[in-house]
């Protein structure tokens, strides 16, 4: 009786696995591409326990152990800043960028003109499509020696010589933070409009036969409703706090800011292309994923003993 039961049941699975072939087959192409783009490159791992010298295979070289994590440990003086830089930034971006958008997207459901909604709205979305070689372009005609700003601020008598503003460490993390708030506002926001949708129009209507305000309606049922959305986008948002547009930061680096814009990626880079240290850049690697890895675990687990809300 019970193999009868158990066969029947493989033979609906099975059955339900034909009729949802398609469904398969449309996924086929994402795992392939998230197998060899994404697990296919940890083999590349090898290279931070070895000699790895460029022209032979990474599984031809020397063992080395972990030389290059204690050189990376050690190197107070280079690494210390790149961690504090890379933290800072992504943190404050992340945390900065989800509560603009959080605010963004409840003001503009307030806006009643649909026609003007629909192009604040676009409006937001389009400099996450730019090239941050556009973005920078942008940021030097207004913020250069001979930018607008300091035209303007020259001309108004408020300042004598113009600010360097882009080759100053000390206005260096507002200026990334500032530009990446920017560039992921109408993003940010599409997930929070998408979860405004979704509240039920009873709310705000019972909301309103008690009195409340638009205001109010704000406060004690849209943003209520909202914090879900927030949870889950910091929690997703955590385990890339040491991910950097590497792009980013190759076009806004130079050698007067490079000691308070100089992150995870662009170390890897200035010592795994430009140097020739692969080994040591895997290793960097290798540490920052891990980390990520940690602290994308240790935030969810957090956030689901501190408000019931997780992603798994």
């Amino acid at each position: 009786m019970t193999h009868g039961v158990q066969t029947a049941g493989k033979r609906v699975a099975l059955q339900k696995m034909v009729r949802q072939r398609q469904l398969y087959l449309m996924l086929l192409p994402a795992v392939v591409s998230v197998a060899i783009f994404t697990y296919a490159p940890l083999f590349g791992w090898w290279m931070a326990v070895s000699d790895y010298k460029l022209g032979k295979s990474i599984f031809q070289a020397p063992w080395a152990g972990f030389k290059y994590f204690e050189e990376f440990f050690t190197d107070t003086a280079g690494a210390g800043h790149v961690i504090v830089n890379t933290l800072v930034m992504n943190v404050a971006a992340l945390v900065l960028g989800l509560v603009c958008a959080l605010a963004f997207a409840i003001f503009l459901k307030e806006v009643r003109w649909s026609k003007f909604r629909r192009f604040v709205q676009s409006a937001s979305f389009f400099p996450y499509f730019m090239s941050w070689v556009i973005i920078y372009a942008v940021i030097y005609a207004l913020f250069s020696n001979d930018g607008a700003v300091n035209a303007s601020l020259q001309s108004l008598g408020l300042i004598d010589k113009p600010l360097n503003i882009l080759g100053n460490p000390n206005t260096s993390w507002g200026l990334i933070i500032t530009v990446d708030v920017w560039n992921i506002l109408g993003y940010n926001s599409v997930m929070f409009i998408a979860a405004i949708a979704g509240i039920p129009e009873e709310q705000y209507e019972a909301a309103r036969i008690d009195g409340a305000t638009r205001f109010h309606e704000m406060r004690y049922v849209t943003l209520p409703n909202l914090i879900p959305t927030l949870i889950v986008l910091l929690i997703l948002g955590s385990g890339s706090i040491f991910n950097s547009y590497l792009d980013q930061f190759f076009i806004f680096t130079n050698t007067l800011n490079i000691s308070t814009m100089e992150v995870f990626d662009y170390y890897i880079y200035r010592f795994g292309l430009k140097q020739g240290n692969f080994s040591y850049a895997t290793a960097v690697g290798v540490v920052k994923t891990i980390v990520s890895l940690i602290l994308l675990v240790g935030v969810n687990w957090i956030s689901r003993k501190a408000t019931e809300q997780s992603l798994f």
